[in-house]
């Protein structure tokens, strides 16, 4: 019996994930996530769905981030009225990211609908609503780890993925026509979580696979094998660095997981006397929810008693209400900034980016991945100026990378879990990552003995028919969402919020035939762009 499987996101790319799979009898979706990056692809996120949510039977999902669970109430709001299968800390965190995700839409339609208005353009309204984000999760059901689930024939089963509290790999069965015929065995890696990490098992599931659908996002990276206390220490040497000479350091904050453990180590670093007592602020509500559903998930965990116990600690100060995150504009120096979101794509990092980061002595600390065409990118590629919310701001601050508190799985340790998996009968396709992570990952695969043919990369939209008959069909003249190059990071949004700042500073240049030239390239291409 053929299984189709189609990539809806997450492929050229490392967010947005959604895969279909249609059998004889059922359609279901494995991840329902929002993109996140350029402006052409966020785009995607107003878009129709590539199939029919009336159509889908149930959806599996992996773990609550959400690249892979945001467009959810999206998919309830189209038609979709099934169940939703995911772990039980996955499902107390959605309870606060899903509306939290509303919220931010609802705020940031609002703030471009009061620009459109000033231009005569119509107004546009949020992908979902708070309430949309609510009312879907009556239809969430919490699953356990490691054991089997039987939905209409087809058997489903969890694994931990390391990445994320309630994190997971996830195992599919596929019962064929032939009562002689083993079920077609499936596995989705999900975002897995490096080894030795805090919190967590290292990321496991069974071995041999018909087929294996796997993230690659740090597919040519490595990273160094540290210890806890070498990690507080690259963190101390940041921190430090920041506030000398009365800095103001800003964290954008990963809400779930990566709070918690950089929160933990800054109170044991200030408890232990290494750092001064400054004072650290907290500003995001949804990471001040997802720090209690931490702790009501504690037992589930690894390794918990010092962190939790510093978590406990009245040193932090939690800014929820909007009040309170403005106050934080007041200080200009001498304190520890966290808030929404990683990539510094939405939420209250953002206005104190437009705020603080024209001063010289602020500090952005980035402590995750970073998509392409994301504010966090252009800004760790070295961008001085960046459009937020229709204004041109300069950058002044540093911005500075740690990799230590990523919660991914780099290189070698995906080359690791996936040679665990074999044999791997018929087909490895790297998803959720950029095109170069992905071709790095297939390089170093087929050094550890995986044959080339085995792999591929497909990109967002591709359908392909799984069997066991040999290499897998393409399906041939599938609509395509996005071209080629619209999966690169660069973003015509901000290239031409960028050349108007730089227009204005040209003027006094223009007796320099070198500055006249690369301003006539940077006006052909942002025209090229227009069009």
């Amino acid at each position: 019996m053929d299984v189709t499987l189609k990539f809806c996101g997450a492929a050229g790319t490392v967010t947005g994930s959604c895969y279909m799979v249609k059998t004889a009898g059922h359609r279901f979706l494995v991840d329902c996530g929002m993109f996140q990056g350029t402006k052409t692809i966020r785009s995607l996120n107003y878009n129709p769905f590539p199939f029919n949510p009336e159509e889908i039977d149930f959806v599996l999902l992996t773990h609550a981030h959400i690249d892979h669970s945001g467009l959810l109430p999206k998919l309830f709001k189209e038609g979709f009225t099934g169940p939703v299968y995911m772990t039980e800390p996955t499902k107390d965190l959605l309870a606060a990211m899903l509306p939290d995700s509303a919220h931010i839409q609802e705020m940031d339609v609002m703030n471009l609908n009061r620009r459109n208005a000033r231009r005569g353009k119509p107004e546009i309204e949020p992908i979902y609503t708070r309430q949309d984000a609510e009312a879907c999760q009556g239809a969430f059901e919490a699953v356990p780890y490691e054991q089997w689930l039987d939905i209409e024939g087809i058997r489903v089963k969890y694994w931990n993925a390391g990445h994320i509290l309630g994190s997971s790999s996830i195992q599919i069965e596929v019962p064929t026509a032939d009562p002689n015929e083993n079920n077609l065995r499936l596995l989705w890696s999900g975002d897995l979580g490096p080894n030795h990490k805090l919190f967590h098992p290292d990321p496991d599931a069974s071995s041999d696979y018909d087929y294996v659908i796997s993230e690659s996002t740090y597919g040519g990276r490595t990273r160094p094998i540290v210890t806890s206390e070498e990690k507080r220490q690259i963190l101390l040497d940041e921190i430090k660095s920041a506030l000398d000479n009365e800095g103001l350091l800003l964290i954008p904050a990963f809400a779930v997981e990566r709070t918690q453990e950089l929160l933990a180590d800054i109170l044991i670093l200030q408890q232990t006397g290494q750092l001064r007592n400054v004072p650290i602020f907290l500003d995001s509500p949804l990471a001040i929810k997802a720090t209690e559903v931490f702790k009501k998930h504690a037992g589930e965990l690894e390794d918990v008693a010092d962190h939790l116990e510093a978590l406990n600690t009245g040193h932090i100060r939690f800014t929820e209400s909007v009040e309170e995150s403005k106050a934080i504009n007041r200080i200009k120096s001498g304190a520890i900034v966290m808030a929404g979101s990683g990539m510094c794509d939405a939420g209250r990092i953002r206005h104190h980016i437009k705020n603080h980061m024209w001063r010289p002595n602020t500090t952005l600390l980035l402590v995750g991945y970073q998509a392409e065409g994301s504010l966090g990118r252009l800004l760790l590629s070295g961008a001085r100026k960046v459009r937020i919310q229709g204004e041109e701001i300069n950058i002044r601050g540093k911005v500075r990378q740690i990799e230590t508190y990523s919660g991914h799985a780099d290189e070698n340790e995906l080359v690791d879990w996936i040679t665990s998996r074999k044999p791997i009968r018929h087909g490895l396709y790297l998803c959720h990552g950029e095109e170069d992570a992905a071709n790095a990952l297939k390089a170093a695969l087929i050094e550890e003995g995986l044959p080339e043919a085995l792999i591929s990369i497909p990109t967002i939209d591709d359908e392909v028919r799984l069997n066991r008959k040999g290499k897998p069909d393409y399906y041939e003249n599938i609509p395509h969402r996005l071209k080629p190059q619209d999966m690169g990071g660069w973003d015509a949004h901000n290239e031409f919020a960028e050349l108007q700042i730089d227009l204005k500073e040209a003027f006094d240049k223009l007796a320099d035939e070198k500055a006249r030239r690369a301003l006539a390239r940077r006006i052909k291409r942002a025209l090229e762009a227009a069009e």
